[in-house]
């Protein structure tokens, strides 16, 4: 905070000096438009006669001039796609003069005149932005994911160099940038940070946002210190659309088909905007709404290795029955104080509702016993109470709200200054969510091991063998918040003659706080109710025969409680049910986590002459930490809290260079440092002692945030009728790397000598598996990726119409500092998250009225969690998605379209140590929808 407050101190203080060059220079500001749509063109390279004064336009297509010397200039406006717009304009002392450039498009191929279609807008617009930023950036505009049949952003982005997503139920969520895990970066809507809805990480779920509500997607490779630097494998910036320059009013209507439950899908968005009051005032709501109702047919397995004897310790069929209702609103305003002055407002809120029935057949606690096995089989549903929000399904209640205020304002002809003050927070509630298991112990179970990718354990078992286990029903919450300020200000600075220059300083604070409060009660049947559980058979049930179950007919479920029924039961009750707390379910997982961040960078942007630039400077994080956990002694007992606090400082220098070889030939190098902060849970200092699971659950509040060198390569060549080819090389240094330690030979004896704090609180005579994160020492990650974007317009009559949009991306790791149970260094480690090959492929096809599209997606496998050795190693597997759409132009107005996703109804799937040996294989089947645009 004192940081903070100098900053502001100084920032006060400059803002008092005078302006000792306003009475020989001006200001010039305006806007880049397309003539034709009236829309802004973001990313424009405006350049001014007479010396090497250039400028490109921010987001809604603004753009200024500082410090100009008073005269009369011409400014041309290059945009890739479009015709060379030029302007001329007088500047006058101490005054500033707006104006409004409108550009052409059309690109001359072969001597003839190539107007653009919807989809090169878009490409235009997002490669000229990529082009003119000052890092290593990937860019996606709404024109371009329109192409791509995406119901969420996380879908979008996964179509970018260097980026794939991991999945939940068929839909892209957390992502994963050159190899590095969701937590190692950054999400942010229109540069604030969305926070996480997730208890235990700090994830943002992708799959939250519609695609539809977003403008633009920055991916940022390489950062500049003005930028948060907790973003080791990279940050995305998604941005919200922005006033429009007139009138606009458009909507969607569409709906489809999911086969795997044989359900609809629906949905519908709007967009509105028109400005007011001469133009000084915009204002633009959007709106997005889908129901989708599906589900997946999923098996997973534990493996276990015994006396050198390789068998299923567990092995589960589940069916799910999946509703997501996702609701999206936003609205965005900006006001025109005057040309030096202006004002805006964003705020978007996020709702989704995730029903979730799952029906579940274990076979658990698998041991050999002479020359078969015996365990237990358990039937269990999932589900929660039947009132109108749960409606007898468990209900994820998940609700991310962003609220911005922005001003940027000319203090003179030679300072800029934009502040930004903002809110945000996530919750994600989780009531009345009910389980009802039966079980039958001590059973014969058959292994069927012939294939390892479909192993299948199978029981003889009766209904009247089973017994009912646990009736139970919970409440989780978790929610986080941040409030942040951030201040940025820019003076021309330069040391070469005629060339320009210009110092960046600012300052950030986030204040983020995080807590979670989940409860657990089990509810035993009283009187003749007991009676009423005594025969499972007797029950309503929901029966599964294995027909058209997708990892095969061979897993037959049978008969599972219904979900009505679970909901139905009156759990309140006395007289039918006696309730009891249960701590151990949820009482180490409850905490209280306080972070503040302050920050201050200084940027220095220098241009040595036309062709070569450079940005050089340094940030400064600090991170202030309180975080509250429980400690659980005997899985039931709440001995007490603990507190722990730390703060730490990080210095982080980074240097970019761009040198333009031609006017489309760029070549980037850039050496950056970034960070990663631990989870907030892992640091909590809880201690949960799962006796009756032999384990060991321990925080670590003596973790540190991972710090990073980065090193990066690229070089761009840029088509004037819109397209890119590109290439390049980076490498990545990691210290202090987070991974989760398992010891499964933990002895009361070792317990006690490595945590005296805890006291003895485990039985001797036994082992458990101690869990905990803890910090590796290092990690080395390389690799290239290239990409292209091209219309094939140099080919001639029908075959013009042809693009393509292609690029691959290769990663390896290397890491050190990884320990076994054994206490002996692991060799050859990959570090999670880290796919070997990344491969994005499309074909698109445009006429006038006719656009359509056939996109590929692959991802390698790669390691997802780190066991005790290989042997426990978790893998993700290889993924292969390939997806269709097309639309029709019935009217300028008007058009129809249709997607196709997952044709090749590719699996997630999990493996255990070696490719063959599965451990879960979840199909989801392909979804199809069907709607109408209008665009006024």
């Amino acid at each position: 905070m004192k940081i903070f407050v100098r900053f502001s101190v100084f920032v006060a203080l400059s803002l008092c000096l005078p302006d000792l060059a306003i009475a020989q220079s001006g200001l010039i500001t305006g806007k880049v438009t397309d003539a034709d749509q009236n829309l802004s063109l973001p990313g424009a390279t405006l350049k001014l006669s007479g010396g090497n004064r250039y400028t490109i336009s921010n987001d809604q297509g603004n753009f200024e001039f500082l410090n100009v010397p008073v005269g009369t200039y011409t400014v041309s406006v290059t945009y890739l796609g479009y015709k060379t717009g030029t302007v001329e304009v007088t500047v006058a002392a101490g005054r500033a003069v707006n104006t409004l450039i409108k550009m052409e498009d059309g690109v001359i191929v072969a001597s003839e005149v190539v107007i653009m279609g919807d989809r090169l807008r878009g490409q235009a617009k997002a490669l000229n932005q990529q082009k003119n930023n000052s890092n290593i950036t990937n860019i996606v505009s709404a024109d371009q994911m329109g192409r791509f049949p995406d119901a969420n952003i996380g879908d979008a982005i996964k179509r970018v160099p260097g980026v794939t997503m991991q999945n939940d139920q068929g839909e892209a969520r957390d992502i994963i940038i050159r190899g590095l895990a969701p937590e190692l970066n950054s999400v942010s809507l229109n540069g604030d940070r969305i926070p996480s809805a997730e208890g235990d990480n700090r994830r943002i779920q992708m799959d939250l946002i519609p695609s539809d509500m977003i403008q633009t997607i920055e991916v940022n490779k390489t950062l500049t210190p003005d930028m948060d630097a907790d973003a080791i494998g990279g940050s995305v910036n998604l941005i919200t659309r922005a006033a429009p320059n007139g009138l606009r009013l458009s909507g969607t209507l569409s709906s489809g088909y999911n086969p795997i439950r044989e359900k609809a899908l629906y949905t519908g968005s709007f967009v509105a905007g028109n400005r007011f009051a001469d133009g000084r005032l915009g204002v633009v709501l959007s709106g997005s709404y889908n129901d989708n109702n599906y589900g997946s047919d999923d098996v997973e397995a534990k493996w276990k290795e015994e006396d050198g004897k390789v068998f299923l310790e567990e092995q589960e069929i589940r069916h799910y029955f999946v509703q997501r209702i996702r609701r999206s609103v936003a609205l965005a305003s900006d006001f025109k104080i005057d040309d030096r002055n202006r004002l805006s407002f964003n705020g978007m809120y996020n709702w989704r509702d995730d029903r979730e029935n799952r029906y579940r057949l274990r076979f658990t606690d698998i041991e050999p016993d002479g020359d078969g096995y015996t365990g237990t089989v358990e039937r269990e549903t999932k589900g929660g109470i039947d009132n109108s929000r749960n409606k007898s399904g468990r209900l994820e209640d998940q609700r991310v709200k962003n609220l911005s205020f922005k001003g940027e304002h000319l203090i003179s002809s030679a300072l800029d200054l934009d502040w930004t003050l903002s809110y945000s927070d996530a919750r994600e509630l989780r009531p009345n969510e009910r389980y009802i298991m039966f079980d039958a112990e001590d059973q014969v179970i058959g292994l069927d091991l012939g294939n390892p990718e479909r192993p299948f354990a199978s029981s003889a078992t009766t209904l009247s063998d089973f017994g009912l286990n646990e009736i139970t029903e919970n409440r989780n919450f978790t929610k986080e918040r941040e409030t942040g300020a951030k201040i940025n200000m820019r003076v021309p600075f330069s040391i070469v003659d005629g060339q320009k220059g210009r110092l960046r300083f600012g300052g950030r604070l986030r204040l983020k706080n995080k807590e979670r409060q989940n409860n657990f009660f089990e509810y035993s049947p009283l009187g003749s109710n007991e009676d009423v559980f005594d025969n499972f058979g007797q029950l309503p049930s929901r029966n599964f025969s294995g027909s058209n179950f997708q990892p095969g007919g061979q897993y037959v479920a049978g008969p599972l409680i219904h979900a009505d029924y679970l909901g139905g039961l009156d759990l309140s009750n006395s007289s039918l049910f006696e309730q009891e707390d249960k701590p151990k379910e949820y009482a180490a997982g409850n905490y209280d986590a306080r972070e503040t961040i302050t920050a201050g960078y200084l940027r220095w942007d220098q241009d040595f002459n036309t062709r070569l630039s450079m940005i050089l400077g340094a940030r400064l994080e600090h991170t202030s930490l309180r975080y509250t956990g429980n400690v659980v002694e005997d899985e039931e007992d709440v001995v007490g809290q603990v507190t722990n606090k730390n703060s730490y400082l990080n210095v982080m220098p980074s240097a970019t260079l761009k040198y333009n070889a031609s006017e489309n030939l760029i070549f980037r190098l850039a050496a950056t440092t970034s960070i990663a902060r631990p989870n907030y849970f892992d640091l909590v200092p809880y201690f949960d002692n799962r006796i009756g699971d032999e384990e060991l659950l321990i925080g670590n509040e003596s973790l540190k945030a991972a710090y990073a060198w980065n090193f990066d390569f690229m070089v761009e060549n840029y088509f004037r009728s819109v397209g890119l080819v590109s290439g390049g090389a980076f490498y990545k240094n990691i210290q202090d790397f987070i991974y989760r330690f398992r010891d499964g030979s933990y002895t009361a004896e070792k317990f006690a000598a490595d945590f005296p704090e805890q006291g003895n609180p485990i039985p001797a005579g036994k082992e458990f598996s101690l869990i905990q994160p803890r910090n590796g020492e290092s990690v080395n990650i390389y690799g290239f990726e290239v990409a292209i974007q091209r219309q094939l317009d140099f080919l001639p009559g029908f075959w013009r119409g042809f693009g393509v949009y292609a690029n691959y991306t290769f990663t390896r790791s290397s890491t050190d500092g990884i320990f076994n149970e054994d206490g002996e260094e692991r060799t050859g480690v990959k570090f999670p998250g880290t796919s070997p090959n990344l491969f994005n492929f499309s074909l698109s096809y445009e006429t006038k009225r006719f656009s359509s599209r056939l996109s590929a997606n692959y991802a390698d496998s790669y390691v997802f969690e780190l066991g005790g050795d290989n042997f426990e190693d978790s893998y993700y597997d290889s993924q292969f998605f390939l997806d269709a759409n097309a639309s029709y132009k019935i009217t300028s107005k008007l058009r129809l379209f249709g997607e196709a996703n997952n044709l090749t109804n590719q699996p997630l799937r999990f493996y255990q140590g070696i490719k063959s040996r599965t451990m879960q294989a979840e199909f989801y089947r392909p979804r199809y929808n069907f709607g109408v645009k209008v665009d006024l």
